[in-house]
């Protein structure tokens, strides 16, 4: 039977400040092809509002169950997910020397991306009948370990290192939230830092000169460093107020690389300036802080952990790709949330602000 307490806790600012960030990544990315992009690209921000009705009915139907439901099927919900990447891998699409979309009729879908809220639910699951006063240890961290290991791998082969750095970020903050003891804390630092020459010599080539592209653009201006190098002027040249909209140079004379995805912060800097670009960073902490609140005022162990998990994707996936395009962080094709356009990342981020709505408006059921 349906509680009308469901209507009374709806969370009407979350859904707001959603709606304020899709509608301004729906005007940067009409910008961003319309004034520099190649003719074909031009029609991408109705895609990108197609996608975003696609991820709003998505988004309802996340909040319409009680979350409890998926800590019932998150299991089946991580197997599921772990099955589509091993599909990619067999009947992917091969684009631009990466194998990472699955077609669907005449649509694209990403399974790396949805594989972010299936392991959230996945971990929240995990750790929620786990938690421990002392913090958690090392044999605690094993079953975690294997579950963010096995998406990763099949990932990192399509290659794409940005997402796998995602997952594993998203899986160091749950642990980091549930606690953990000194000396495991030591011991995965230690193993970390001793395991750096191994994991550099996995990487492609393509990823490392990345990496060193970052600690140095300058060495191959021309090369490799272009693309950062272009987007520090972009940023730079918007100065305090911008460019004005649909006026940056740099984007109009298609300097900017992926200017439609990656590098979108790139011009929204240049056409607004430091106002419009810091009032976007402050959209996207007032969510944080909001689901933060939200967590804070949830009495049920799940429901924290998927609150930690969802903003931790929203925090990671804005601190990096802003740090990218800023010269702050290697460029490793991560988008900026509800801003770049994707339909796989945008239909993730409407199921994860989905999540949260559901988690807001159920608190009470469990206080």
């Amino acid at each position: 039977m349906f509680d009308r307490r469901l209507v009374a806790y709806f969370d009407w600012g979350l859904l707001g400040l959603t709606i304020v960030l899709a509608t301004i990544g729906v005007f940067t990315i009409y910008s961003a092809v319309n004034a520099g992009g190649p003719t074909y690209q031009q029609n991408l921000y109705l895609k990108q509002l197609i996608w975003f009705g696609i991820g709003a009915v998505l988004m309802i139907v996340c909040f319409i169950f009680s979350y409890k439901r998926f800590d019932q099927y998150a299991v089946i919900i991580y197997l599921i997910c772990l099955g589509l990447l091993v599909s990619v891998l067999v009947f992917g699409k091969f684009v631009g020397g990466a194998r990472r979309w699955l077609m669907i009729g005449p649509m694209s879908l990403q399974p790396s991306e949805i594989m972010k809220v299936a392991l959230i639910i996945m971990l929240a699951h995990y750790f929620s009948r786990h938690l421990k006063k002392d913090g958690l240890t090392l044999r605690d961290l094993i079953q975690p370990m294997l579950i963010v290991l096995m998406p990763c791998i099949l990932i990192l082969k399509q290659p794409d290192l940005g997402t796998a750095m995602i997952l594993v970020l998203i899986a160091g903050s749950m642990i980091l939230f549930c606690g953990i003891g000194r000396r495991t804390l030591l011991l995965l630092v230690t193993a970390g830092a001793v395991s750096i020459p191994l994991v550099w010599s996995l990487l492609k080539n393509y990823q490392k000169q990345r990496i060193l592209t970052f600690l140095n653009p300058e060495r191959d201006p021309l090369g490799t460093g272009y693309h950062i190098i272009q987007s520090k002027i972009a940023i730079g040249s918007g100065s305090v107020s911008g460019k004005g909209y649909l006026e940056g140079t740099q984007n109009s004379l298609s300097f900017l690389p992926e200017q439609h995805t990656d590098f979108i912060f790139s011009v929204l800097a240049e056409e607004w300036g430091f106002m419009g670009a810091s009032l976007v960073v402050i959209l996207f902490l007032l969510v944080l802080l909001w689901g933060l609140n939200i967590a804070h005022k949830c009495r049920d162990p799940f429901g924290i952990l998927l609150v930690v998990g969802i903003g931790a994707i929203i925090f990671w996936e804005m601190f990096i790709n802003i740090g990218m395009v800023m010269g702050l962080m290697p460029v490793v094709g991560v988008p900026l949330p509800l801003i770049s356009y994707g339909g796989s990342s945008t239909l993730t981020i409407m199921i994860a602000i989905g999540l949260l709505l559901n988690v807001s408006m159920r608190r009470f059921m469990f206080e």
